[in-house]
């Protein structure tokens, strides 16, 4: 496959751990390969900063795609353009509206955001007392995995403990999650408990409950380093389903080379998520991250490193 050329294309940051590790995954799978990545792209969780890549893209003579779409509908048209040009597409946890398995795109590459939800609401469960609230700290935009996860969450909750009541509180921007999080706190007095919809919001609300001197438990999605230490300290963060970030990106990008070989791969591919606490933190995180635990998560353990 030397002769292919690939863009790798990271759909929402490349700032996040998670984006990190799926983006190590897929460049260790390409370059073991001998196929050449000619960028990565950050999209900065915009709809119109991904439209604009992939036009470029579909301009740009390439083999392959790789691309998490940032929205549903609103960038369904870009990725079209992109298999109009003859590339072979392949998505990252969801489909936009619209666009056909083996006509439009490869495959879908997933966790279980679904199964992730419900990881975080079991771990959740325990921690709330009898007719008290939970807090969902909730992605506004059209984004298939985090709406997966949110109703999931909901549905365990409605199944399993019906005695709960459910608040949300939504955002469209990451870096202002904190606010959000702490008038949820002002405007209901009997929270209980708090579950975000992966980690970086979860670690805001966690800045937000620290500001107001208050402990609230926490369940997340996604093993990061900020939230795993928070986790190894005691803190509010009391569990979380991880996706494997490491794993989706080397098997996307098997995925993209075994259509390019003329061996199209099933058009749905999930991987299961991890149940985490702070007893299996270690195990996890190395299962996660493919490496050992950094210095800091286990001398908050109180383990050598």
């Amino acid at each position: 496959m030397a002769s292919a050329r690939l863009r790798s294309f990271a759909w929402t940051t490349t700032a996040s751990d998670w984006a990190r590790q799926q983006i190590a995954g897929m460049i260790r799978q390409f370059e073991e390969s001998g196929t050449d990545i000619v960028e990565i792209v950050d999209c900065r969780f915009s709809t119109a900063v991904q439209n604009a890549a992939l036009e470029r893209l579909a301009g740009a003579g390439l083999s392959g795609v790789i691309s998490l779409p940032v929205g549903n509908a609103a960038v369904a048209d870009a990725h079209r353009a992109v298999v109009r040009s003859g590339a072979s597409l392949v998505l990252l946890d969801n489909a936009p509206a619209g666009l056909a398995p083996g006509l439009d795109y490869v495959c879908v590459v997933s966790a279980d955001n679904f199964g992730l939800g419900q990881i975080a609401a079991e771990l959740l469960s325990p921690c709330l007392p009898q007719g008290s609230l939970a807090g969902i700290i909730s992605y506004g935009s059209d984004f298939f995995a985090t709406q997966q996860r949110e109703i999931a969450f909901r549905k365990w909750m409605g199944q399993n403990r019906p005695d709960i009541g459910l608040k949300a509180a939504r955002f469209t921007d990451v870096n202002l999650v904190a606010p959000i999080v702490d008038g949820l706190i002002a405007g209901n007095l009997g929270l209980a408990g708090l579950f975000a919809v992966w980690d970086a919001p979860a670690m805001q609300a966690v800045a937000a409950l620290k500001s107001r001197m208050r402990s609230l438990p926490i369940t997340t999605v996604d093993l990061g380093n900020e939230v795993a230490i928070e986790m190894a300290r005691g803190g509010p963060v009391k569990g979380l389903g991880a996706q494997q970030p490491y794993d989706q990106g080397m098997t996307a990008a098997t995925a993209l080379l075994q259509c390019l070989a003329g061996r199209p791969p099933s058009c749905w591919i999930a991987l299961p998520g991890l149940r985490v606490t702070q007893s299996t933190l270690v195990d996890a995180y190395q299962k996660v991250w493919h490496t050992k635990p950094p210095h800091d998560l286990m001398a908050a353990l109180g383990r050598p490193s």
